[in-house]
């Protein structure tokens, strides 16, 4: 920094990750600096409420204090001493998530794709124990998004995420979502696994139906596929419940987990049913960062905070709230055609591109993304309170009336 030193933050910055900084990644126009609860500030001291919460991950808000002591002191007694020994808090923060999922064991590694690479692992590994080594086909569905490593993009939809790394992995079917039939037809006797969310995020928070549900579990326990649930999005008390697929009826027996879990501190997780992890053997997979002491000290206070210091109720009763303030903004603005998501996991679709609405809000110190072209995405903190989601949506209310005002 030291040859633009007289340049402000917010043009030094983007100009070094310009030259040094593979570019992936569109950017907006600000510098983050520091947070606290639901509030972002830039390098110029805007200020900025963040339904965005780090797309799902500040889940506790951010700076938290309690969190930080914790982090702080893990930091300075031992961060990371490899899986080739045990810790304390491994054992402790998989027996909380078995808890709360029902799925017997979890293997710890570092973010949602991780988690999701695994459960693809294990499902293969499962067919091969079990004497199946030619059933390797996977069903997903249209619209999914489930990461960007090459198994996990492998069960994404979009052409554009896939496309430029073709060929992926063979035996990979895709259904529309929702459609009961086609479902009933893609799950046979050869299937290894359906892997799907409960609720697409990157697809538009688009839910999926009872009927649909209830139709992959039926043809799930006719042809004994593994059911693969991806909650890394939608878990973890991100609807108002521990996780979304019970409220479907779902029964997967693997888990992709990530995201709320470390509340800002890189975790991800494969929760595995029993019958499955019996046929996983040593050195079948691994992770040099997984399950560390600092990321399983992080997860177990954000799991008590969700079971035991009251967030889900308050995610249920805020979330309930967040609701109604968008359904009210629906009737307002014509341009809005849907609401969609459950708890604070929310999307409003619009009839025209979501980027002009994101940038508006912005500029007003609101921050919400935009996915699937048209939906206007919020994943705020789980912290969030009714006051200051009230203050959100007078913001977004602004911004659809001045978008809606603009020449088109």
């Amino acid at each position: 920094m030291s040859s633009t030193h007289v340049e402000s933050l917010s043009t030094a910055v983007p100009a070094l990750e310009a030259r040094r900084v593979v570019q992936v990644y569109r950017r907006a126009p600000i510098v983050v600096t520091h947070g606290r609860g639901t509030y972002l500030y830039d390098s110029e001291g805007r200020e900025y409420l963040d339904l965005i919460s780090g797309v799902g991950v500040a889940s506790l808000g951010h700076a938290n204090p309690e969190l930080a002591r914790i982090v702080a002191e893990q930091a300075g007694t031992l961060l990371h001493s490899s899986n080739l020994f045990f810790h304390p808090y491994q054992g402790q923060l998989a027996d909380r998530l078995a808890t709360m999922s029902g799925l017997d064991r979890t293997f710890f590694c570092n973010s949602g794709t991780e988690g999701m690479e695994a459960c693809l692992k294990f499902a293969r590994r499962y067919w091969y124990s079990a004497g199946e080594k030619g059933r390797t086909r996977v069903v997903a569905l249209e619209g999914a998004f489930h990461g960007r490593t090459m198994g996990s993009l492998s069960v994404t939809a979009d052409p554009h995420y896939r496309d430029p790394f073709a060929p992926l992995l063979a035996d990979v079917t895709f259904v529309p979502a929702n459609d009961v039939g086609a479902i009933e037809a893609a799950i046979t006797a050869d299937t290894a696994a359906i892997v799907l969310e409960g609720i697409q995020g990157e697809g538009g928070v688009r839910p999926l139906t009872p009927a649909f549900a209830a139709a992959v579990q039926a043809a799930c326990d006719r042809s004994g596929a593994l059911l693969i649930c991806d909650e890394v999005q939608c878990g973890l008390g991100r609807t108002g419940h521990p996780f979304f697929f019970p409220v479907l009826g779902l029964r997967p027996q693997l888990v992709a987990i990530g995201k709320a879990l470390g509340a800002g501190i890189p975790i991800g997780a494969a929760l595995v049913a029993e019958d499955v992890a019996r046929r996983i053997d040593f050195g079948d997979h691994g992770s040099t960062y997984g399950g560390n002491l600092l990321a399983c000290r992080a997860g177990l206070y954000f799991v008590g905070q969700l079971l035991d210091g009251g967030l889900l109720a308050h995610v249920a009763r805020v979330g309930a709230h967040l609701e109604a303030r968008l359904l009210d903004l629906s009737r307002t603005h014509a341009m809005v055609r849907d609401v969609r998501g459950r708890g604070l996991m929310r999307g409003i679709d619009l009839d025209g591109p979501a980027a002009p609405v994101v940038d508006a809000a912005r500029s007003r110190g609101l921050l919400v993304n935009g996915t699937a072209r048209s939906v206007v995405r919020m994943l705020p903190p789980l912290t969030i309170s009714e006051q200051e989601i009230d203050q959100a949506i007078d913001r977004l209310d602004a911004a659809l009336a001045e978008v809606a005002g603009a020449p088109r």
